[in-house]
Formats: C-alpha cells, sequence, structure tokens
C-alpha cells in the first residue's frame, strides 16, 4: 500500500476538502463513506470503490484487513495514514481507521410515481434523512424523492446514519415533488394532526407514497394539499408530535404489517 505521510500530499488534501466540505463534495460528485460497516456494506453490495483510505492501526485490525484485501483483489487503489492525519478525514469515534472514496450516485428521477416512495420535502437533519432511509429499505420501500433544500442524501452524516440503507435504495435528489405528485399513479399520504383518519383505519395494501416535510415547520401547504389522504398517528401523553424519523418509521411498518 502506498503510505502517504506528509500533510501536503495533493491527495491528503483532497480527501480532506471532501471530509470537510459538502460544496467539495458536490463539486467532486464523490463521498466518503466512514468505518468498517459503510465499507463492508458497500462491498456486500456490489460497489467498488475509487479510493480506499486506511489508518496505521488499521492494518493490524482483521476486519480491515479483510476489506483492504478485497479491495486490492480488485484492483482498487489503497493509502494508508499516520492515525493523527487519518483522525482529521474521519468523524466517527473509535473506529477501526477505515474508510472508502466512492462516486455518488445522481440517478435520473422518473417522471411518474408507479410504486411505493417517500418523498421528502426541504427535510434538512442528516440524522432524520439517515434514519428515514434506514427505515424504509428496512420496510422494503425503495424509491426515495428528495426536495432541493433538503439535506445531501450522500453526505458522510446521512450515510453514517443510514447504515448501509442507501446501497439498496433508489435515491433522487433535487426532485419538483409537486410535478411529480401531479402525475402520480399510485396515492400519497401524509401524516397530520388535523386529520380525522388514523394511519391504522387508513388501508395501506395497495403501493402508495408517504410525504414527510420539514423539521419544523412540515410539510409546504402547497405539497400538502396534492396529498390525496391525510392520516394521523395516534399517540398519548402531552408531545404535541412525533420526531419526522420516528413517524415515518410508524407509516412504513403499519404498511408492512398491512401488506404482510
Amino acid at each position: 500500500m502506498k503510505s502517504i505521510t506528509s500533510s501536503a500530499n495533493p491527495l491528503y488534501k483532497e480527501l480532506k476538502q471532501l471530509a470537510t466540505s459538502a460544496q467539495a463534495r458536490r463539486k467532486a460528485g464523490r463521498t466518503l463513506l466512514d468505518g468498517i460497516h459503510l465499507t463492508e456494506s458497500y462491498l456486500q453490495h456490489g460497489g467498488k470503490p475509487e479510493l480506499c483510505v486506511a489508518s496505521e492501526t488499521a492494518l493490524g485490525n482483521a476486519e480491515a484487513a479483510a476489506v483492504i484485501r478485497q479491495c486490492q483483489a480488485g484492483a482498487v487503489q489503497c493509502v494508508v495514514l499516520p492515525d493523527g492525519q487519518y483522525q482529521t478525514l474521519s468523524q466517527v469515534e473509535h473506529g477501526v481507521g477505515l474508510l472508502f472514496v466512492i462516486e455518488a450516485p445522481q440517478a435520473a428521477a422518473p417522471a411518474v410515481l408507479t410504486q411505493s416512495a417517500v418523498l421528502l420535502d426541504n427535510l434538512q437533519d442528516p440524522g432524520n434523512l439517515g434514519s428515514i432511509l434506514r427505515s424504509a429499505a428496512a420496510a422494503g420501500i425503495k424509491q426515495i424523492y428528495c426536495s432541493t433544500g433538503s439535506a445531501s442524501a450522500w453526505s458522510p452524516k446521512v450515510l453514517r446514519a443510514g447504515m448501509g440503507a442507501h446501497f439498496i435504495l433508489d435515491i433522487f435528489e433535487g426532485v419538483d415533488l409537486a410535478a411529480l405528485m401531479s402525475a402520480t399513479l399510485v396515492p400519497v399520504f401524509a401524516t397530520s394532526s388535523y386529520a380525522t383518519q388514523s394511519i391504522y383505519q387508513a388501508d395501506l395494501r395497495a403501493p402508495l407514497a408517504w410525504l414527510f416535510g420539514h423539521e419544523g415547520q412540515g410539510v409546504a401547504e402547497d405539497l400538502l394539499q396534492l396529498a390525496g389522504q391525510q392520516v394521523v398517528i395516534p399517540h398519548r401523553g402531552q408531545m404535541e408530535s412525533l420526531n419526522v424519523a420516528a413517524a415515518a418509521a410508524v407509516c412504513f411498518f403499519e404498511q408492512l404489517r398491512q401488506t404482510s
């Protein structure tokens, strides 16, 4: 493996930009998979990274060494950094010291909704977005549509929260949700505390799309009007509402329960 020890090395500078700058990631069309779980998941689902980066400590870790060997067998460039330099790239605490550089997929969104999907309007928090992706994948929902203004689905923070869900989903970003909803062939459901129908009373057995919005402001009013169905998630206690990621999980798994 090639060893990089100088902070002035051009490749190290490039890696540092990718690790610290969303603008640099967008411009390069690349992102980082940080940690052993994401790197193993990516390889498991047939991905081939552009670059494998390891810390010196990682070379002595059995799991990390196995990933490195798999990359080398696939002719992937691998580099090793001193632990201190590696830590400036990684946001994983107590990790094994391994990350991938990959191309961030930018697929064109279908013009018409024909299968179960998740529509996200201006969702801001990376942790919420990653959690929703993880729940959707676990519930068997494959398509995710993110509006302009939503958190970047392929940012390192969202990737960590998604725990590998990205690699089994079709994720579309910068989507005009109003146009998509206007042409949908499946019903669109939105949650609302003002709805009269409980999610547990709704018929969720056919393909449908779930619409969720900004953590504080909720779904934009024009989009809410386009949703054909509004349902409420019953809850007890004095909390006004659920966190958007928790609400999404309830919806996805009630749909799964009804279709199982």
